[in-house]
């Protein structure tokens, strides 16, 4: 039978940590709290009183806690020391905050643990998965960091460039692999034993732990791959959480509720501090929820994806570098936008094939071929994207042209608008298409928002998402009064289609020309 000692982290809302602790307790699990030293004592004395007669709730001693900071862990180490002598009966300790609510009944959560016999804890690489993103990196090891960044700034970075000047890197324990993930995990009675031996055992990796830079991403990860099998380790934490792109978590509202129900995951952090709202929905379906359906492991694409939308990649005004890169007066630029990057090229061929125009398909949305050496910008397409004009200007000047085709997504209406700005001839023809279920679910994974194993009544929610943007797309490009644009689709009549594939092509194809090619406009 499994029972459950959830180890809180807490700083603050005593009212929240009662409840939290009296709902885990209620389905027969244990609690083990500590209340940050730094908060208020009135605010600690009310969360005592309040669980004074629940002998399912253990405090561990109250620390001081800076983020960043060795206390971190030090907190997490004498909760899990107290939980394991106060509750033989526990078979999985799970460390979380204050701010975590269940997204996942508890009798799931319970027969999920039984089924796997396994460790949830993130365990990634240091050196070589790219975790992390921003700041130090190798940094946080080689250097002893005795200063906090965030409260000691001056003394924190005066120490650590002394450290360099001075060439004072020290060395990695040896026959330590150190890894890093979330500070948020699940482990095994026995794993976590192994873990508090290990540190009374091994003084030296306390000592080194001690002074490294977030050891709250490290030390737990670290040791528990180190002293667990692979096999015995699922590499995620069980608690869902997502970060801004300023690199704060996002706190999780009442339209959430049914998103963070479909997360492969026990708890979610943060929620709403709304007791009305998503905490109360949480807290009912914790202690009655039915069966889980159908869960999955996207959660952070979909937030992105639905929350990027319209920031991402939109440049409307010329880059600093980029004002003086003119494709030039007497160019021209003949610019296929489709969504269905088949159909778009095939038309950029027929174009090259009967009109001998140059051809750079879709080179600012894939990792285009037969490029020639442009300095290193044909190497990859965000690099093109850098500099859309010059791109556009060297390949006329290598073939020797003063007109090209070129593909790009509707939903590039920044690079549209850059060329608009410059002093070359633009014509633009949209192709637009009608998208069944499979070609949207298809169109999903093609820009990775889900993995190609993902079960289809998964992504049922996303379909209209989907359908709104590229409708969405289609009436921007229209707002954006581009010069000559024509608009093609594939539920128009056939003169209607003939006519913008005319104008497209005006002064170059005749009519017979412009007939064939509106026959196989839109044939997939």
């Amino acid at each position: 039978m499994v029972y459950v000692a959830y180890l809180l982290l807490c700083h603050k809302d005593p009212s929240g940590v009662v409840a939290q602790a009296r709902r885990l307790t209620r389905q027969g699990d244990f609690v083990a709290i500590h209340f940050d030293k730094s908060a208020s004592n009135a605010d600690y004395a009310q969360i005592r009183a309040a669980l004074r007669q629940d002998v399912r709730v253990v405090f561990a001693p109250r620390r001081r806690c800076g983020w960043g900071e060795w206390s971190l862990v030090a907190a997490s180490l004498d909760l899990a020391r107290v939980a394991v002598s106060a509750f033989p009966k526990a078979t999985h300790f799970y460390l979380m905050s204050g701010d975590c609510m269940p997204i996942k009944p508890a009798h799931h959560i319970r027969a999920v643990l039984e089924e796997n016999d396994q460790d949830y804890i993130e365990h990634h690489d240091f050196f070589t998965s790219g975790w992390i993103k921003t700041g130090m990196r190798a940094e946080r090891l080689i250097y002893r960091h005795l200063f906090n960044e965030r409260t000691q700034k001056q003394r924190f970075y005066w120490a650590y460039e002394l450290q360099q000047r001075l060439g004072l890197q020290r060395a990695l324990p040896a026959g330590l692999s150190i890894r890093i993930g979330s500070q948020w995990w699940c482990l095994r009675r026995t794993t976590l034993q192994a873990v508090l031996a290990f540190c009374k055992a091994r003084p030296d990796i306390i000592r080194f732990f001690r002074t490294t830079w977030i050891p709250d991403e490290t030390f737990f990860q670290t040791l528990v791959a180190h002293l667990v099998h692979s096999r015995s380790l699922q590499n995620r934490p069980p608690t869902f959480l997502v970060f801004t792109d300023y690199g704060l978590p996002v706190v999780f509202c009442q339209d959430h509720f049914e998103f963070l129900l479909q997360q492969d995951s026990f708890f979610a952090r943060k929620i709403s501090p709304d007791p009305k709202g998503l905490r109360w929905q949480l807290a009912h379906m914790y202690d009655s929820g039915p069966e889980v359906g159908q869960i999955s492991r996207i959660g952070h694409r979909l937030h992105g994806y639905l929350t990027a939308r319209g920031r991402n990649g939109q440049r409307f005004a010329p880059r600093i570098w980029a004002r003086d890169a003119q494709i030039g007066a007497g160019r021209m630029i003949f610019v296929i936008l489709a969504k269905k990057w088949h159909l778009g090229k095939a038309l950029a061929q027929q174009m090259q094939n009967v009109f001998d125009l140059p051809s750079g398909a879709y080179l600012f949305d894939e990792q285009a071929g037969g490029l020639p050496d442009l300095g290193g910008l044909e190497q990859a397409p965000h690099k093109r994207r850098r500099n859309v004009r010059g791109v556009l200007r060297l390949l006329l000047m290598h073939w020797g042209r003063e007109q090209m085709v070129i593909c790009l997504d509707p939903s590039c209406l920044d690079i549209l608008q850059d060329l608009a700005a410059d002093g070359c001839q633009l014509r633009v023809l949209e192709l637009c298409s009608e998208f069944d279920d499979e070609t949207l679910l298809g169109h999903a994974e093609r820009i990775g928002l889900l993995p190609t194993d993902a079960p289809r009544s998964m992504a049922a929610g996303l379909l209209p998402a989907l359908r709104r943007e590229i409708a969405l797309e289609s009436e921007r490009i229209l707002g954006a009064n581009l010069p000559s644009l024509n608009v093609a689709q594939s539920n128009a009549p056939y003169s209607h289609n003939q006519q913008a594939l005319a104008a497209f092509l005006v002064g170059y194809a005749d009519l017979g020309q412009v007939q064939a090619i509106t026959q196989c406009l839109f044939e997939d």
